[in-house]
This record gives structure tokens, C-alpha cells and sequence, in this order.
């Protein structure tokens, strides 16, 4: 018998790549809130949070459900790319033909940004992840990139989203020109066991399961392991769905729990 039989499962919605569910957290719910924000009122936003605690997830969400005819999002990581892929990047991801030499992918970047925001009446958002990677001396591009005309009003929404690190690093002086162009800055926070066990509950709601599969304690025992972070909520509980399947346990008791823990490197 398959696990996810066992356990009333139409798909396990604890794996990674398994169809998304989106857990509509007081978190979450805040998150999204100063995001469209930022979208709104454009300028710079920062959005940091510890590793698992759902910073893309949230982001991919937001960006997926703004609206085409008045956004055009565009997508950058810093995690893979040099300084000048990036550019060469953001000039390919605005529709545009990227150049070798740096001036002119920033010329195109910006000429694009006003096409969209003139002449389509577009807000370009900009989101650039794993920002925590970028340099002193592409956070300074940054500034002069998108404010290309003095004192006029900001045509793009650009959100940095990374390691809560990526604030301490924005606090150096030389980057004091840019700090003041910040207009949302929030760090995602880990889940309360409230909202833990609601996470739990409707991740195996919305994958058609009707019957109980966690004890009251062993759900416990997750959330004091996964200290508010998803995930190694989703982790922990994969594991549990297959030790339990292993040794034929009907329901996920804190003794498999334990075992989980001991056996994932959280």
C-alpha cells in the first residue's frame, strides 16, 4: 500500500514540489499587504527573512496575482548570476536585446522602464532575490539605475528580497543614499503554533485528506522542532508520513516525530 493511501492523501502536500498550497497565515496575509503596498506607492522595498520561512513562496504568490495590464513583473536572482549577467538579464527579462558593455544595458534597462511607465502606463516591478549575494558596488548601480531622472517620481516598484544580513549591510554609510529610498521594509517572522497547526491542518485538508493522521502531541513535537519555520515543518512531516508508512503506523505518534528529527538535518 502506497503512503499516501494509507494516510487518505490524494498527493503529499508536504514535498517540495508537489502542488502549491498557499496557507493564508496572519504571516502571509502581512506580507502580501505590504507588498501590494510597495507595488502602490512604488520605490525601493526590502523583504528578508531566515532561511525556510517562506520568502519566495510569498513573493512568487504576490507576483503571480498583480494584475498584467498594469504590472509588468520582471525576475532576477543574484544567486547564480556575475554583475554584469545580471544586467545583460534584466535587459533580456523587459523584452529588450542585451549589449556587452554595462552603459548600455543600464540606457536600455531605463529606456524600457519609461516606455512601460509613459507610454503603456505600466508599473515595472522588479524583483530581484537572493539579494543578500549582490556586492557594495551593485547595490550602488542599484541607486543610480532606478533614478535616472532627478527628483522625479519613482516608475518602478524594486524589491530586494534575502537574508535578514541584507539589512545590516544596507546600514553601511555609503549605502545611506539608497536606505532613504526604501519605502517598505519588512522581515518575515517564523509561524506561532497557532498558526502551525493551521498550516499543518490545511496543507493535508487541501490534499483530500479527511482523517486524522497526526496526534495532538506529535503535531506539538513538529512545531517545537520547526521553531516557525515551513520548511522544516514540511520536512519534518514528509519524514513522519514515511516512517509511520514503515512501520504500518495508522496515525503519526511523538515517538515518530522524535525519529524524524533525528533522522533529518534540520
Amino acid at each position: 500500500m502506497d503512503y499516501t493511501v494509507r494516510y487518505g492523501l490524494e498527493f503529499n502536500p508536504f514535498l517540495k514540489n508537489s502542488k502549491e498550497i498557499m496557507i493564508h497565515t496572519n504571516e502571509y496575509k502581512e506580507t502580501q499587504f505590504r507588498l501590494d503596498y510597495l507595488a502602490k506607492t512604488k520605490g525601493f522595498g526590502l523583504l528578508t527573512g531566515s532561511p525556510g520561512r517562506g520568502k519566495t513562496t510569498a513573493v512568487r504568490s504576490w507576483a503571480a496575482a498583480l494584475n498584467p495590464s498594469l504590472y509588468k513583473v520582471v525576475y532576477s536572482s543574484f544567486s547564480t548570476l556575475t554583475a554584469n549577467d545580471f544586467y545583460r538579464n534584466l535587459v533580456t527579462e523587459f523584452g529588450a536585446q542585451s549589449v556587452f558593455r554595462k552603459p548600455d544595458n543600464f540606457r536600455m534597462i531605463q529606456d524600457e522602464i519609461t516606455r512601460l511607465a509613459v507610454e503603456k502606463r505600466k508599473t515595472p516591478v522588479i524583483i530581484i532575490d537572493e539579494a543578500n549575494s549582490i556586492n557594495n558596488a551593485i547595490l550602488n548601480d542599484l541607486k543610480i539605475l532606478f533614478n535616472f531622472e532627478m527628483d522625479s517620481k519613482d516608475r518602478a516598484a524594486i524589491l530586494l528580497t534575502g537574508l535578514p544580513t541584507l539589512n545590516s549591510t544596507l546600514k553601511l554609510g555609503i549605502h545611506e543614499p539608497l536606505r532613504q529610498r526604501i519605502v517598505m521594509n519588512y522581515e518575515i517572522g517564523g509561524l506561532t503554533k497557532e498558526e502551525g497547526r493551521q498550516y499543518i491542518s490545511e496543507k493535508l485538508k487541501n490534499a483530500g485528506c479527511n482523517q486524522p493522521v497526526f496526534e495532538e502531541n506529535a503535531i506539538e513535537a513538529v512545531l517545537n522542532a520547526a521553531d516557525g519555520t515551513p520548511r522544516i515543518i514540511n520536512k519534518l512531516c514528509n519524514a513522519c508520513l514515511l516512517i509511520g508508512d514503515s512501520t504500518s503506523s495508522d496515525i503519526i505518534t511523538s515517538d515518530i516525530v522524535m525519529k524524524a528529527v533525528n533522522d533529518s538535518e534540520l
